[in-house]
């Protein structure tokens, strides 16, 4: 590996939005500096629902070298469409394409009128083109941040790539104790499923767990009134959007961390709860997060349903052991995904 090379790290984002698509790319940032490169992030431009092929547009035309203000030897792209950016070393390490058009297509369909769903259709066709076409010929090399990505990229555009999973971003995890909660953090919306955790706290086997639910979203209220109507409210708090400090202290807290969304592409939830040495709680058709958790070893991987759920937040209630060395497992699997294995993998130059 070479050292003192320009490496531009380039994600899209909407104006103001923070993801982990953003958190990834910080962390590659400060890890290629780290191995000796002069790195920068860039952030391209995302226009958001509408104006969607503005945004292929604007990545398309985007000339790194001028944002950066010197000649750049490679760039790692992350988030769509920032792989539309050109250059010819531009290697690809996907979190996901826009899901709306490939795997939510028929929940994101569903909840508009018949007459958007025909514009959205047409869309949706342009969007599969451009990135079969991006994907095959304007990148040097794609990598799927998780074999959940990496089957979608070969079904949907017939696009191989490897994986290579991202380590937990770096920050300063610790474990405090094992007590008394099961902490859950997550943008509060419909596909990150946090509905079965506050069902699951009215089931008989979760009637003794307390939760905390960090994060903000459309999805909020009406998961707040859902626990008022079971009469678990006493015993879910809604933190709402939390800083770095926040998260870590309730990671270094909490008996498990509970993460049951749908089909979800990889999720740093996972490896920073065991980064925090904490077993975690999450369901068979999650998606990434279940290539991360044995069942069993290190957390509970179980059925989408309140009452399974509830019977792993009942087990690792009633035996702090449990809960311990499942956590003692996640951390062994933190610690083998290392971020200079990540730029070690992922230069070119």
């Amino acid at each position: 590996m070479a050292s003192g090379a320009v490496v531009a790290v380039v994600t899209s984002s909407p104006p103001g939005v923070e993801g982990g698509h953003l958190v990834i790319a910080r962390s590659l940032v400060d890890a290629l500096r780290a191995s000796g490169q002069d790195s920068s992030l860039v952030v391209t431009h995302d226009f958001g629902f509408g104006r969607t092929l503005a945004t292929y547009r604007e990545n398309w035309r985007t000339d790194i070298a001028a944002v950066v203000g010197k000649p750049v030897d490679q760039v790692i792209s992350l988030r769509y469409p920032s792989f539309a950016v050109r250059h010819p070393r531009n290697v690809c390490w996907l979190n996901h394409t826009m899901r709306e058009y490939y795997d939510l297509w028929s929940y994101f369909s569903s909840s508009i009128s018949s007459r958007a769903r025909v514009k959205e259709t047409v869309r949706k066709t342009g969007i599969r083109a451009a990135d079969w076409a991006l994907l095959h010929f304007n990148v040097a090399r794609v990598f799927a941040q998780s074999r959940t990505i990496q089957a979608r990229l070969r079904a949907d555009l017939g696009v191989r790539s490897d994986v290579l999973l991202p380590p937990a971003p770096q920050r300063p995890y610790r474990c405090d104790e094992y007590g008394d909660f099961v902490f859950a953090i997550s943008r509060l919306t419909p596909h990150k499923r946090l509905d079965l955790l506050i069902r699951a706290l009215a089931e008989p086997r979760g009637r003794g767990v307390r939760a905390v639910i960090a994060g903000d979203g459309e999805s909020r209220a009406a998961w707040q009134q859902l626990a008022t109507e079971l009469g678990v409210a006493d015993r879910v708090m809604f933190a709402g959007a939390v800083d770095e400090a926040r998260a870590i202290d309730y990671l270094a807290r909490c008996r498990a961390v509970c993460y049951p969304p749908y089909a979800e592409d990889y999720g740093f939830v996972t490896v920073e709860a065991f980064a925090a040495r904490k077993a975690v709680i999450t369901c068979r058709d999650s998606g990434g997060p279940t290539e991360l958790v044995e069942h069993g070893k290190s957390g509970l991987v179980v059925e989408p349903t309140p009452s399974a759920i509830a019977s792993a937040l009942g087990d690792l209630a009633d035996d702090r052991s449990l809960a311990e060395r499942m956590g003692s497992e996640g951390a062994a699997v933190a610690a083998s995904l290392t971020w200079e294995r990540a730029v070690r993998t992922l230069l070119m130059v």
